[in-house]
């Protein structure tokens, strides 16, 4: 008895970004980048034109509330310049000039808007898919939340318990830490729950605004990558463990892949201007370990299929083009092409991070599949981590 998934339901930042604006915003930034003269190159060669983000680029991109003055105040500014022979006329002037220069957004600043939106976007996406499924908040025996840029206590799954009505006994399974395989990972755990008790209803809801990680002050070449690469996104969708009407695929098996001593290849860090997204290149190469580890495990478990098995639909998160392109190059001998439509179609409009599977099985539904069409689902995300899971169209 597999996991039985209705329609997801996606929710986009209602904010388009276009790569022009943030192109001209980094220009005005950072003049002097040494990687400037080949911003436009680098830009087109993410291949997306917009974005939506559940704020504008004009929160993202301004100044805090404080000044340059903030740290170590203007008392202790005055002692300094005093020390260094500035009468106090010159002083005032100094720090008048210090006092104009606007500091970066805090922690709060940056976080507390988009958490407020990570709450409703994530409340339309969960009423969205319930719908979908024909069912009530009542129905909803267990909520599967994730949502990694905007740490919170309590979290998502609490405030949906309240803001969808849920009953009181409904089993709260909060992911934060997921990040790019909040998809894939949550519908294995939804199977997990719904294969010990096949009457259970098992709702997940992930809701990403990664636009959290635009840091205007950076002015490294990864932060230029990061601002150009992340959308903002919430999906749901609801898992039995019976067929309904509104089924559309059944998850069959699952599988999970960790590399050790991968933590430092991507990471969120906290800083006193909020979360910047640190990359190492290195990164793309250890994803490329997960995906050929996928395909040994596709090989196992179709080994000896005489009419030589291969999936109709390959959904795939692996963080960006380049490792779907290599996905491509590695898929076994006699797949056929154009597998990663779906994937690639996604990644125009943005990295969703762990919303990204979801949004990719939307798009392949809203395309119309044939019942038994088998499908893959993989997502990697930092740690380095993998998940993938192997199913059919109902």
């Amino acid at each position: 008895m597999g996991a039985y998934l209705c329609p997801p339901a996606v929710v986009h930042g209602e904010h388009v970004v276009e790569t022009d604006q943030i192109v001209a915003e980094v220009r005005g930034k950072h003049p002097q980048a040494p990687w400037l003269p080949r911003i436009d190159g680098i830009a087109a060669s993410t291949g997306i034109v917009s974005r939506g983000w559940m704020l504008p680029l004009d929160a993202a991109a301004a100044p805090g509330s404080g000044s340059g003055l903030r740290t170590p105040g203007a008392g202790a500014a005055r002692e300094a310049l005093a020390r260094d022979g500035f009468t106090e006329p010159e002083a005032e002037r100094v720090i008048a000039v210090l006092d104009a220069v606007p500091a970066p957004q805090t922690v709060q600043e940056r976080t507390a808007p988009a958490w407020a939106a990570v709450q409703t976007y994530g409340e339309r996406a969960a009423r969205r898919a319930l719908r979908a499924a024909g069912l009530d908040a009542a129905d909803v025996d267990c909520l599967i939340t994730s949502h990694s840029t905007t740490p919170a206590l309590p979290g998502l799954d609490l405030s949906l318990l309240n803001r969808l009505s849920l009953r009181g006994d409904v089993l709260l399974l909060p992911a934060t830490q997921w990040a790019c395989i909040a998809g894939t990972r949550s519908l294995a755990l939804a199977a997990e729950l719904v294969a010990a008790d096949p009457d259970r209803v098992v709702l997940v809801v992930i809701s990403e605004a990664l636009s959290t990680t635009y840091q205007p002050a950076d002015d490294t070449l990864e932060s230029l990558i990061v601002r150009l690469l992340f959308a903002d996104t919430a999906v749901a969708v609801a898992v039995t463990g019976r067929a309904r009407t509104e089924s559309i695929l059944r998850l069959d098996a699952f599988w999970h892949h960790t590399l050790p001593g991968t933590t430092d290849l991507h990471r969120l860090d906290t800083r006193d201007d909020g979360t910047h997204f640190v990359m190492d290149r290195r990164g793309p190469r250890a994803v490329q370990e997960t995906v050929a580890a996928m395909w040994k495990w596709l090989r196992a478990r179709h080994r000896g299929d005489a009419h030589g098995w291969h999936p109709d639909l390959l959904l795939a998160h692996p963080g960006g083009t380049r490792v779907l392109e290599y996905m491509e190059q590695t898929m076994p001998d006699g797949w056929p092409t154009g597998l990663l439509a779906h994937s690639r179609d996604s990644y125009t409009t943005g990295n969703r991070g762990g919303a990204a599977v979801l949004d990719i099985l939307r798009r392949a539904h809203d395309a119309g599949q044939k019942s038994g069409s088998r499908t893959v689902l993989y997502a990697a995300a930092p740690g380095l981590t993998a998940t993938a899971a192997e199913g059919e169209w109902l």
